[in-house]
């Protein structure tokens, strides 16, 4: 089996041998590349101007709110990449680049418009408005507010003047897209509208109140409310006592005819003393007769036995008068009774005076009850009114903040008082972009490369067997003799 032959790495030798067979192709390709780096070295030089735009955080314009003094808009603190992009933009738009064309007669500087006679001269300005789109370099400075803009030129002067030209019109462009005019006009009309809609809410307002006889009718109304709960409470308690009262009435009736009109206030009872005396002076007589009888007669005599029976009557008389007292009553009006009687008739008069109330607080309540019901009305109405004086007063001064505020817009923005300035002017370029000797090493290097490259390709695309080792590699035939082109070579074989 034939082993695979590593490729061999060509020798100086074979590369010189290379380019001394396509030595007419690298001479001619070198020269051109050569000739055409010094025509631009000497004669086609380019200069190029810069001018630099600083992006500043602007006067934010205050929100049209609802109140006198707008709350200040801290929102924006620094420059975004937005506001960046948007100034780029700005600066490369088709309006500026346009009045700039026209500005600088960029179109008497295309030699091709000799080719189109017959063009317009807006035609003419397009061309060289797009044109100068493709020169023109704008972008934004990393991490800094700057935007760098540069344009080229073959005359210095052309170079400088374009971009002083570029900085004008956009700085006046800049002006006319952020602060449009109008405002003031705007907002003093509105002002004017705004004072009349204040005087009519408030002609509104006087004329409901003189019509209605109310100052404040929500705090009337209140006041009215308090009295209304006030009375109503009366009128409930009214109502609750007369209950109390017809309930009152009620039982002292039951209890009058329950209670008996007189009473016995005062119970004696005593022994009749006169009595027991005749009683027991007459036992006493009785006795002595007996005692007397006894001393003339036997105690069986007639006479005696007579006395005896009169003792014992007297004894039992005496006996009976002790054991029945004199019983002495005394009665007079019932105290309960008495009571009873007026209680009710003070209950009874309670009563006429709690109707009486309650049929006035009953009046009272229908009056209160319909003077806040439209007392009520009223200062819904009169709210309203109040709203709509306050809301046009409010409108009203905002209206003559935000006039004060575009006037001062205005004034500032014709002051040239603006977020963008010129960080650096633009100025003659004294050296073009690159120097001649600069441009001639790099064309010299150029021009060896591109020869090199140009015989190399050359001779690779070449399908010709130039040396007996190519004989022997392509066909792997051994050489037996090769014939030089010119005389005096050597054969080699």
């Amino acid at each position: 089996m034939r082993k695979k032959e590593e490729p061999v790495s060509p020798t100086m030798r074979e590369l010189a041998m290379v380019l001394f067979r396509q030595r007419r192709l690298f001479v001619g390709v070198s020269g051109l590349v050569l000739v055409l780096t010094m025509a631009y070295a000497f004669a086609g030089a380019t200069y190029r101007a810069h001018l630099r735009v600083l992006v500043r955080r602007g006067r934010s314009d205050p929100p049209v709110a609802a109140q006198e003094n707008a709350p200040p808009d801290f929102s924006r603190v620094e420059v975004t990449e937005e506001d960046l992009n948007s100034e780029v933009e700005l600066l490369k738009d088709d309006d500026v680049l346009r009045r700039v064309a026209e500005a600088n007669d960029l179109a008497a500087h295309d030699w091709l418009r000799r080719l189109r006679p017959h063009e317009e001269q807006a035609a003419h300005v397009e061309r060289a408005a797009k044109k100068l789109a493709n020169q023109l370099k704008v972008e934004s400075i990393k991490k800094t507010n700057l935007i760098a803009v540069s344009y080229d030129a073959a005359d210095p002067q052309l170079a400088a003047q374009v971009l002083r030209s570029v900085a004008s019109i956009y700085l006046e462009k800049h002006m006319e897209v952020h602060r449009p005019a109008g405002q003031l006009h705007f907002f003093d009309q509105q002002t004017g509208e705004s004072r009349q809609q204040l005087e009519e809410a408030k002609q509104k307002l006087v004329r409901f109140t003189n019509d209605h006889s109310v100052v404040m009718a929500a705090q009337q109304r209140d006041l009215v409310l308090q009295r209304l709960d006030a009375v109503e409470a009366i009128y409930k308690q009214t109502r609750v006592e007369m209950s109390e009262t017809a309930k009152r009435v009620q039982e002292l009736d039951l209890q009058l005819a329950k209670l008996p009109q007189r009473a016995i206030t005062q119970v004696r009872t005593a022994d009749n003393p006169e009595l027991l005396r005749a009683l027991k002076a007459s036992l006493l007589d009785l006795e002595l007769k007996k005692t007397q009888l006894l001393t003339k007669f036997e105690p069986n005599h007639r006479l005696v036995q007579e006395i005896e029976q009169q003792i014992l009557q007297a004894k039992s008389a005496i006996a009976a008068e002790s054991t029945t007292p004199v019983r002495d009553e005394t009665t007079d009006r019932d105290a309960d009774y008495e009571w009873a009687r007026a209680e009710l008739q003070k209950a009874q008069v309670e009563m006429k005076g709690l109707e009486a109330r309650e049929a006035t607080t009953k009046a009272h309540l229908a009056e209160y009850r319909t003077l806040a019901r439209q007392l009520g009305n009223d200062a819904i109405t009169q709210d309203d009114l109040a709203s709509s004086e306050k809301a046009a007063q409010e409108n009203y001064l905002l209206y003559v903040k935000k006039r004060e505020e575009a006037r001062m817009g205005d004034a500032l923005d014709e002051g040239g008082i603006v977020n963008v300035a010129i960080a650096e002017q633009p100025v003659v370029p004294a050296l073009p972009v690159w120097p001649p000797a600069v441009v001639l090493i790099v064309g010299f290097v150029a021009a060896l490369t591109s020869g090199t490259g140009a015989a190399f390709a050359s001779d690779y695309l070449d399908p010709a067997l130039r040396t007996p080792e190519e004989v022997l590699t392509c066909l792997e035939i051994p050489v037996l003799a090769s014939i030089p082109e010119g005389r005096g070579r050597r054969l080699s074989a």
